[in-house]
């Protein structure tokens, strides 16, 4: 246990506690006097407050929450009945609601009850699954809700900050979100940045006694606060909308949207031309407007949105489940793109578990005594993973015992070290320092005489892949001596290495990004097989400098980067930005945060401060690189499943408009009716939805939308799907001689059931059967098509077909999706002549270095497993004879190195 300053818990738990004076004067009255609560004396502000610096009993806090409310900013909920209503306006609504009225108005009265049907039907399902996906959302992010450091009933806890209440005092420190309004009690001062609420640019400086408010970060310092003021009742009111701006909309939406436009010009176009001939050919007007205005409707694609909106929220509930977290959906868009990954070392790539090595001493002085003296400048209860390490190195946790630290500087990225003023048990004073190696020589008065010889050790230690920690120690303040030098080993994480070659070999480079020193930086990636190109980030410009085409290529080319700081983060992605490339940036504290922004997919790592955690895209809850491959990998499945609808989408489009309008222009016949189209619109809409859980394998490379290869293998599908179709109308009337009302419902259960099989074609790219279906997905498929084969079968608002001809309608558009699946294979040799025919996880060509494939299927061996650690070798040895074996070469061949745990 490390000493502290805090009071002891007999003492606080023995002060009577007392009650607030009044309640008007209670923070939460909007008056005058809850206004002053920031700048009355502080012996006033706890007599209102009716709290002390040893804050308040559990049981008064939770009579405070019942009074004041959570600490939280109510979130503005709409009317779920006008959410509803909603769906009834704007412009696909519109023609929807004139075709309704159009039916009444020529009493076409099935047409009138079918039309209202998909009217209420779309509004239903739009509303229902909106709602869900909201759900889903709002129930991840409960989990990444801000906590608070709180003391009650003399004790440090961690509720959730939304059930703080005035009168807490909470701890504040590095990177923390505050999150209420207080006042900081005695103690250091405090760099606090208020910009989000405040505009100023600059961390402002609070002293004891000062009001910090909700919504600012800390930046530097640690202190303590009394809360004065929570909710709405704070000062802006705004926490939850800090760093948060109104949400973009990404590559993939902007590309969706681009679709569903050009479907909509396409069949504008189209039915003004049917139009323009049945006016002219002195057709009924009223029938012809409704027969277009329903016909619009079953081109545009009205469920696409829907589409859109619930397989990124399916998408983020399976990246839950792999504890990555998304807190914007389009996130998951992005996320299918990165090419580039820039990632921490510390607790990424390396395990974040640092064991103590033997200490560098100078003068002579003990190891286990230079220990004792960084333990002192430790902190156990900040859960700080280096002074967590250093207090495990003291081999008699009762040494500490007999020390009291009087006052202790946590650490920061400025001054990078920590401090301490102690009392021994003999009742002298001194001060102990530990921090990096150069900031520990720079502030010591005898670092002329032994920098040679510190310089020395560092570099051995880092030439092994340590971390070095400067110990200092002063009998005065100021006058500092350098006392010794502690190695630090953070190992590699035992996967770490079979990850960065399954990424690889997915098409995304791995670049890591440390402060640590070049030579540590080096070893690691050595050991992890990333490369040896690493470049010293000191030598890089900064946010506002332009980086010339040579060092932006040096940048783009290189491993990894050290001695990294927080505006060099921001620079690299922009530079890789700038060079074309879709950059992921993991973080964890409040000074990557302008990078995670910045970055097109920013990661907050497991442990990640609170403001990382605002500024990312997407949070993890679990350690190591290994999560955010699968993140990746789940983003590329998605992202399959929209390209399949799009596809689906456009040759579906292309085949009703199409033969419409030729067989309208040509034959003067409407080869289906208003009430089939509408019919046919809402059954396969409602099936198409279930896509969002189908079975795909994600691509080898970062996705990224090809419209001249959607568009091309889309046509192509459509304008066999016209031929087809014409193919069965020529049978029905000059083979079989049916009569004009059996054609019709011929054709529709061609359209209908030959439309569904179209999505069979595009969810794969080689042959249909190359992927197996997901189980929803077909069965969703067959129950629509059945209804619609019993529609025609038995003539509801048609005439009756009976089970022979259904049975030939079914035969003839099995044979042509045969046929069909065929032309889609030609068709992607041609529009795509460089790809492999068969989307798969495996190159159809072995490459002549085994490594590769030996780490892919190390990982995949591991992902078998339930990613759990610690089996990195016999993983690797097991993948190695599974793939020499499969190679032809004997397992007894030169043995390949196997990852360092």
């Amino acid at each position: 246990m490390t000493p502290t300053a805090e009071k002891p818990e007999a003492k606080s738990e023995s002060k009577p506690e007392t009650k607030p004076e009044t309640k008007p004067a209670a923070p939460g009255a909007k008056s005058d006097a809850q206004k002053n609560l920031k700048s009355i004396p502080m012996e006033e502000l706890q007599k209102k407050l009716g709290s002390s610096p040893d804050g308040l009993s559990e049981a008064e806090a939770k009579k405070r929450l019942t009074q004041y409310g959570p600490n939280e900013i109510a979130e503005k909920k709409e009317n779920p009945y006008l959410k509803f209503l909603s769906y009834f306006w704007g412009p696909i609504p519109w023609m929807i609601e004139a075709a309704v009225i159009l039916s009444a108005a020529v009493r076409h009265w099935p047409d009138f009850f079918i039309i209202l049907l998909l009217l209420l039907s779309n509004a239903v399902v739009g509303f229902w699954e909106e709602h869900q996906a909201g759900n889903a959302i709002a129930a991840l992010r409960k989990q990444l809700a801000i906590k608070a450091k709180v003391k009650r009933d003399g004790k440090w806890t961690d509720p959730s900050a939304k059930e703080l209440v005035p009168g807490d005092v909470i701890r504040l420190k590095l990177g923390d979100i505050v999150p209420a309004d207080a006042r900081l009690l005695p103690g250091d001062p405090a760099e606090v940045d208020q910009s989000a609420l405040t505009g100023e640019s600059l961390p402002a400086t609070k002293k004891p006694g000062d009001a910090v408010f909700s919504g600012s970060i800390i930046r530097q310092g640690e202190s303590e606060g009394i809360v004065y003021a929570t909710g709405t009742d704070t000062y802006f009111g705004k926490t939850a909308q800090m760093v948060q701006g109104p949400e973009s909309v990404s590559h993939f939406q902007r590309a969706v949207l681009k679709i569903g436009d050009y479907l909509i010009v396409l069949a504008v176009v189209l039915v003004a031309v049917i139009v323009t001939v049945a006016l002219f050919r002195h057709d009924p007007v009223m029938g012809t407007l409704e027969f277009a205005l329903v016909l619009l409707v079953a081109a545009i694609p009205v469920a696409m949105p829907t589409v859109l909106s619930v397989t990124m929220a399916v998408g983020a509930r399976l990246l839950a489940k792999k504890q990555a977290i998304i807190t914007r959906l389009s996130a998951i868009e992005e996320l299918a793109g990165v090419d580039i990954l820039c990632s921490d070392k510390t607790g990424t790539l390396t395990q974040n578990k640092l064991t103590l090595g033997d200490p560098f001493t100078l003068h002579g002085i003990p190891a286990d005594q230079v220990i004792l003296w960084a333990a002192l400048a430790s902190r156990a209860e900040d859960k700080d993973t280096i002074d967590l390490a250093v207090i495990g190195g003291v081999k008699d946790d009762k040494t500490l015992k007999g020390y009291q630290v009087v006052h202790f500087q946590p650490f920061d990225p400025v001054h990078k070290r920590t401090e301490a003023m102690v009392k021994g048990a003999d009742g002298k004073q001194f001060y102990v320092a530990k921090g990096a190696p150069q900031v520990i020589l720079k502030m010591a008065t005898n670092a002329g005489e032994v920098k040679a010889g510190v310089e020395k050790a560092v570099d051995e230690f880092a030439g092994r892949g340590f971390r070095s920690l400067g110990v200092a120690r002063a009998e005065e303040q100021g006058k500092w001596q350098i006392v010794g030098v502690l190695p630090m080993f953070d190992p590699p994480r035992p996967q770490a290495k079979a990850t960065i070659a399954s990424a690889r070999e997915m098409g995304v480079s791995v670049k890591m990004v440390t402060g640590d020193q070049m030579a540590i930086a080096k070893e690691t990636a050595n050991q992890l097989g990333m490369g040896t190109n690493i470049l010293d980030a000191s030598g890089l410009g900064d946010i506002k400098h332009h980086e010339t085409a040579q060092a932006a290529e040096a940048i783009e080319k290189a491993d990894g980067f050290a001695q990294v700081f927080p505006e060099h983060k921001y620079h690299i992605v922009d530079v890789l930005q700038q060079r074309g490339h879709i950059v992921g940036m993991t973080g964890d504290g409040v000074n990557d945060a302008p990078a995670l922004k910045k970055a097109d997919c920013g990661i907050a790592v497991s442990g990640a401060t609170d403001t990382a955690r605002a500024a990312a895209s997407i949070v993890l809850l679990a350690s190591g690189l290994s999560v955010i491959i699968d993140a990746i990998k789940e983003s590329r499945r998605i992202f399959q499943r929209m390209n399949s609808y799009a596809m689906y989408r456009i040759a579906e489009t292309l085949r009703v408009l199409f033969f419409m309008t030729l067989a309208i222009l040509v034959f003067n016949f409407y080869p289906v009716t208003a009430v089939m189209i509408v019919m046919i619109a809402l059954l396969n809409d409602g099936a198409i939805l279930s896509i969002a859980y189908d079975n795909v394998h994600y691509k080898d490379k970062p996705e990224a939308w090809n419209m001249r290869l959607v568009l091309g293998i889309s046509t192509v599908l459509g304008v066999i799907g016209v031929v087809a179709a014409f193919g069965l109308f020529y049978l029905g009337e000059r083979v079989f001689h049916l009569d004009r009302d059996h054609i019709q419902t011929l054709m529709y259960l061609k359209l209908s059931v030959a439309g569904h099989l179209t999505i069979f074609l595009t969810r794969t790219r080689g042959p249909f059967w190359s992927i197996r279906p997901a189980k929803i997905l077909w069965m969703a498929v067959l129950g629509t098509q059945t209804i619609a084969t019993l529609i025609a079968v038995y003539g509801l608002f048609m005439t009756p077909l009976g089970w022979g001809w259904a049975a030939f309608v079914w035969g003839y558009a099995l044979a042509w999706a045969l046929v069909n699946d065929r032309v889609k294979l030609l068709a992607y040799r041609i529009f795509d002549p460089t790809k492999a025919p068969l989307l798969s996880k495996k190159p159809a060509k072995k490459p002549a270095d085994p490594i590769p494939d030996i780490a892919t299927r190390a990982y995949e061996i591991y992902e078998d497993r339930g990613h759990h650690d610690g089996q990195a070798d016999q993983d690797w040895l097991e993948a190695e004879t599974e793939i020499r074996r499969g190679q032809g070469a004997s397992v007894n061949a030169p043995h390949l190195a196997t990852p360092k745990a």
